[in-house]
């Protein structure tokens, strides 16, 4: 929970820190190539936590629940999940260890 309130911090800092606004910021971090390929990896690990994710859960509906809202909140969205199924993940990786 610490982590999802860090990164949230971080998010309304650098809203409030850029008066240039969301869209100007969009346009020149896609010139950059550096910066596309931070986005490449930003959005390969959402991929990443989706897909452990869909493989945890049983339900189709805790599936998409889940999953889904992390291409938008990214990390945070994450974070709670790991919070909520950690003493369940735990569990289970003990058991194959």
């Amino acid at each position: 929970m610490f982590v999802a309130a860090v990164l949230l911090a971080a998010i309304f800092w650098a809203m409030g820190a850029d008066p240039r606004g969301l869209s100007v910021v969009l346009a020149e971090m896609f010139s950059e190539p550096w910066s596309l390929v931070t986005l490449i990896d930003l959005y390969l690990g959402f991929f990443l936590g989706a897909t452990v994710i869909c493989l945890f859960e049983k339900s189709s509906i805790a599936r998409l629940f889940w999953a889904a809202p992390i291409f938008v909140l990214g990390n945070i969205w994450t974070t709670l999940w790991f919070v909520w199924r950690l003493p369940e993940l735990a569990r289970r990786l003990r058991l194959r260890g």
